[in-house]
């Protein structure tokens, strides 16, 4: 017999017995305290969230069942009632004790899952995070002849159950019972618990009470009826305050029918970072689910915060945040059309509120209109750019010029400006977040429009040349000005122009600013480093300094006989013409920028004791 047939012949081995988990409710509670839940205000969402599903099931069968909760507060004691469907001593066992089991997966539920809050069986557990032992007294309305039944569970992972006589709970419904932990009384002292109850449960659609105190606040304040509409929007703005502290610009309608979403967008009155992730506040059908969910409105809306209600969106596990899936994407994209049609009416119809909202919000349609082309025509007349005529639209910076100039950095703007207006060059500063990308795009919702980057060579190009003869008498003074400032690669040209205030014009564009790195580098670097920069090397034409033959110091430095004193000035030209750019200075620059001042103060001093 071979192996194969011995083997073949030996008797399998007997299946062994499936093993189940073991939980470490301790350790399970800590879990939850430190990692799922942000705080332990939470337990108390948790308590009204089982309330309120536990009515929503009576009601689907008792469509007239009372829908009561009351939470009463004393002494380091929570008790909290409800009028709901109740538990058997079947369901205790199978639901409350069962970790991640939820009664909204029960038989005859799952069609109606909807409705309800809770979908995780999580439940009570967070109850322990601020406390011991719960105790749960409940009877069922689905089995009249049902006793009450009574659950107590502590948090070592061990529970009792049993029954209690008819007297102890004569009406269907559930009691929990709270004894706080140490060093947790706060949790469940009256105050917090009314101020938490208010917070978690202003939009349940149930009478909820903390003591007699009512915690609903129905309808919501964007359903309400008003006289009119500034009634509507001053009391908006009130309700606005008092969620977030600031009274809003204006005030947005986010009804979504069909996605069943309720709410307003409240435009914040001061500007933001668009970096700064927005905190909406989202309630699940009426319980708040978070403050600071950030994934609700598309990035470009960072200049409101929302309040609403949905029915449609999933929450995560701790009920603390919204699930990123096709429905919520689809639920930002109709709240941006919603942003993006408020704004387009008051483009159409209130251009004083467009006004006051873009002077303090203008970088978020920016943002917008890179994308969106329609909203890019629709706010051409009032986006504002910084240009060379003052704060202006691009439309109406393009009547004015046939050709849109426009640089890409604040720096080149501000070379470029002074003289390019008196040339009567038209510039838009392209330097500000998104404002090079919508000019660019300015030729595909304005037909016929010519935009072009300004450059050094455009602006040397405008610039007047000076009289060969003129030039030819001052070659010494431009040789000995070439020469002290061809170090720190930078050339220098003669040209007449306006105003004749400025004496200099530093002009350079990326490409030369990237051969000048790549030379600072390379003489900075050992031999390896320095040959490979070196083969590097570009053909982009370097800076320069242009000096204006027109300005009286100029010619004044010019007559100098000199070279020594003229290269000094020169330096100091470069350094001045910097300075007025308001450009980032090199290390070398700031060196000649201090050698220059100094080489001045000892030929002045110097003057003066020859003078003596």
């Amino acid at each position: 017999m071979d192996s194969q047939t011995s083997q073949a012949s030996q008797p399998s081995p007997s299946p062994q017995p499936p093993h189940t988990f073991q939980v470490d409710l301790r350790g399970l509670v800590d879990l939850l305290s430190h990692h799922l839940y942000s705080s332990p205000k939470v337990y108390l969402r948790e308590l009204l969230q089982n309330a309120v599903d536990a009515v929503t099931a009576r009601r689907a069968d008792e469509p007239d069942a009372p829908a009561r909760v009351r939470l009463y507060a004393e002494g380091g004691a929570l008790r909290v009632e409800d009028t709901g469907v109740g538990l058997t001593e079947a369901d205790v066992h199978s639901l409350l004790a069962t970790i991640g089991r939820s009664s909204k997966r029960a038989e005859g539920l799952e069609e109606a899952r909807s409705d309800f809050l809770g979908q995780f069986g999580i439940g009570l557990l967070a109850c322990f995070v601020v406390v011991e032992r719960i105790r749960v007294v409940s009877r069922s309305a689905r089995t009249p002849g049902a006793p009450p039944v009574e659950w107590t569970a502590s948090d070592d992972g061990s529970y009792t159950v049993r029954t209690l006589p008819d007297a102890e709970r004569p009406e269907p419904g559930t009691t929990v019972h709270l004894v706080a932990r140490a060093g947790a009384a706060e949790w469940l002292a009256p105050g917090r618990v009314a101020e938490l109850a208010r917070d978690f449960g202003s939009l349940l659609p149930y009478d909820v009470r903390v003591g007699d105190e009512a915690v609903t606040d129905l309808p919501a304040p964007w359903d309400r009826p008003y006289p009119g509409p500034a009634a509507r929007r001053v009391a908006l703005a009130r309700h606005c305050h008092d969620l977030f502290g600031f009274t809003p610009l204006d005030t947005i309608d986010l009804s979504v029918p069909l996605a069943g979403i309720r709410g307003v967008a409240y435009v914040l009155p001061s500007a933001v970072s668009p970096a700064q992730r927005a905190g909406h506040r989202v309630h699940l059908k009426g319980m708040l689910l978070t403050e600071r969910a950030e994934q609700l409105l598309p990035d470009w809306a960072f200049f409101v915060r929302c309040v609403l209600d949905t029915d449609s969106l999933r929450p995560t596990a701790s009920r603390e945040a919204l699930y990123e899936d096709e429905t919520l994407a689809g639920v930002r994209e109709a709240l941006g059309e919603r942003i993006r049609a408020w704004l387009t009416g008051l483009a159409a119809g209130d251009p004083e509120r467009l006004a006051a909202f873009l002077s303090v919000h203008h970088l978020g349609v920016k943002s917008l209109a890179r994308h969106d082309r329609e909203m890019l025509r629709t706010m051409l007349p009032w986006l504002p750019f910084e240009t060379t005529d003052g704060r202006l639209s691009l439309e109406e910076f393009a009547q004015r010029h046939t050709v849109v100039h426009f640089t890409r950095t604040v720096e080149e703007f501000r070379q470029v400006a002074p003289i390019a207006s008196a040339q009567g060059i038209g510039v838009i500063n392209g330097g500000y977040t998104y404002d090079s990308e919508l000019v660019q795009a300015l030729p595909s919702v304005r037909p016929g429009t010519v935009v072009a980057e300004l450059d050094a060579e455009t602006v040397t190009a405008h610039l007047d040349a000076v009289d060969p003869a003129e030039e030819l008498a001052l070659s010494g003074f431009l040789a000995a000005a070439r020469a002290r400032l061809d170090p720190l690669g930078c050339d220098v040209v003669l040209r007449a122009f306006h105003p004749l205030s400025v004496p200099a014009l530093h002009l350079d564009d990326r490409d030369a600013r990237h051969e000048q790195a790549r030379a600072d580098a390379e003489a900075q670097a050992d031999d390896l480093w320095a040959g490979i920069l070196g083969s590097l090397r570009g053909s982009a034409p370097r800076a320069r300094l242009v000096l204006n033959h027109l300005n009286p110091l100029v010619r004044r430095i010019s007559a100098l006989p000199d070279p020594e004193l003229i290269g000094t000035a020169a330096e100091s030209l470069y350094g001045q013409a910097l300075l007025m750019a308001q450009r980032p200075l090199r290390p070398a620059d700031s060196a000649l920028l201090n050698r220059a001042f100094i080489g001045l103060l000892e030929w002045a001093t110097h003057s003066e004791d020859g003078r003596a």
